[in-house]
């Protein structure tokens, strides 16, 4: 369908471990609509992480489909893998993923380098970018010149740089306090209030409080997939 942006058909993911194989993935059919944003919960060990790398394109499944914006990207390589990656995925990390002795403008700018653009738009389009997430006035501080809450603006910053079609955000707000959490949520709420699909993986629940749809794994299996009824309007 058009208005999915990611489409996921019996998606398997086994690891051999020695003589052994673990079977990770299980089978997952997952419809994403553009614009949704959304929450992938699980304990540990539900595959969890395993579904962010295929979605994220970091991995490809062992068998099945997905479809991201329309291109099949089960079977391609690793090259076109990685150019995937650059125009249509941020990532925002945990840990930031901050190169420690550049400025906050170079950190967002970074991926706009790799997809070819010229300085002048590297520069307008980070600096509009560190505008909308609450940096103007950080722009040339380097990352240890910043609390864990900015780093992880200039995080979010840098993923939205190349107008990618989805955020993928692995446990954002997991090296922060409270406060700082609600703020980065808060920010997240607004990214997607500006038509972006935004993908979660969480295992705290009042983060998944503000995805739209939660989707819960089990043993490499989708136990539930709900909405946010006071959210929802997807």
């Amino acid at each position: 369908m058009a208005d999915n942006v990611i489409e996921i058909r019996n998606i398997i993911r086994d690891f051999k471990l020695g003589q052994e194989t673990v079977h990770v993935l299980k089978g997952i059919d997952l419809d994403i609509k553009r614009g949704e944003y959304m929450a992938i919960m699980g304990p540990s060990g539900s595959g969890k992480s395993t579904l962010m790398n295929l979605l994220g394109c970091l991995d490809t499944p062992t068998a099945g489909r997905y479809v991201l914006n329309g291109k099949d990207v089960s079977q391609m390589s690793d090259d076109d893998l990685a150019e995937i990656r650059n125009t249509e995925i941020g990532f925002v990390f945990q840990t930031f993923n901050l190169l420690p002795r550049t400025t906050a403008l170079e950190n967002v700018a970074l991926p706009m380098i790799y997809a070819g653009s010229s300085k002048k738009e590297r520069i307008d389009r980070a600096t509009k970018v560190l505008e909308d997430v609450g940096l103007a006035d950080r722009m040339d501080h380097k990352p240890n010149q910043l609390s864990g809450g900015q780093r992880q603006r200039v995080a979010v910053g840098r993923a939205l740089v190349n107008s990618p079609s989805i955020i993928l955000a692995d446990e954002p707000t997991g090296n922060l306090d409270s406060k700082t959490s609600l703020e980065i949520m808060q920010l997240f709420d607004e990214i997607h209030a500006n038509g972006n699909t935004v993908i979660l993986v969480t295992h705290e629940e009042e983060v998944a409080q503000h995805a739209h749809r939660v989707i819960r794994l089990r043993d490499g299996m989708i136990e539930s997939d709900t909405r946010n009824k006071t959210l929802a309007q997807v």
